[in-house]
């Protein structure tokens, strides 16, 4: 597990230096944008709720978009590690991730949406509601550890794993990746792809492979044909 968790950090490290620039910790891009990991957050946790059927005025049938919630999930981890970066070096975050990804939780995200699972709405969302609190008001390391704990039982309540997250990470920062070479910032990447969006076609691919290269190199070949 250290092993991974190692890999990830130095990969998150290496992307925010790649699509931001090298001092990606001072806060502000290579485009002169403000840099907040926390807003990125819960941002993304918004989008990650809006995949259940929580509004009582539009689409009231009840339903969850459980590929997409994952996905989310996928992108707050990158944007929780990079703001984790800043506070705490590899091997202190090593400790507290291998510390905290066995937390487990009460609530679980159900993957079969029922009538009676609209009822209980606000405590379904419970824990990434907590999630997002910490993403508004965590400032010191003891709050950031706090932060870091909700994830992981956010995490658990929709039944993803330390593998899960391992492989849906490391999939998701080769598309990151393969997005910035393509000109995503420029507004010039093409995201559909013969009518299927890229996450969908990443989600293909990685069913034969988890190389980075391999990953990356099949995305390509795809990509060069659209």
């Amino acid at each position: 597990m250290k092993e991974r968790i190692l890999e990830m950090l130095e990969l998150q490290d290496t992307f925010n230096s790649y699509a931001s620039w090298k001092d990606w910790r001072k806060w502000i891009s290579n485009k002169w944008k403000i840099i907040n990991w926390k807003r990125c957050v819960y941002m993304e946790l918004a989008e990650a709720i809006d995949s259940m059927s929580w509004k009582h005025w539009k689409n009231i049938d009840w339903w969850i978009d459980y590929e997409n919630f994952k996905v989310e999930m996928i992108d707050i981890w990158h944007f929780i590690m990079s703001e984790l970066e800043i506070y705490f070096t590899n091997e202190e975050l090593i400790k507290l991730i291998s510390k905290y990804t066995s937390e487990k939780s009460k609530i679980k995200l159900p993957l079969n949406w029922s009538k009676n699972d609209n009822i209980n709405l606000d405590k379904i969302i419970k824990p990434y509601e907590n999630l997002m609190l910490s993403s508004l008001t965590a400032k010191n390391k003891d709050e950031l550890e706090e932060f870091l704990k909700r994830f992981f039982i956010a995490l658990d309540a929709a039944s993803i794993n330390f593998d899960d997250l391992y492989k849906l990470y490391i999939w998701k920062n080769v598309l990151n990746k393969f997005r910035q070479d393509h000109w995503y910032k420029e507004w010039k990447y093409i995201k559909i792809w013969n009518w299927e969006e890229d996450n969908v076609i990443m989600q293909k691919i990685i069913e034969n492979t988890s190389w980075f290269e391999n990953i990356y190199n099949s995305l390509k070949e795809v990509y060069i044909k659209i």
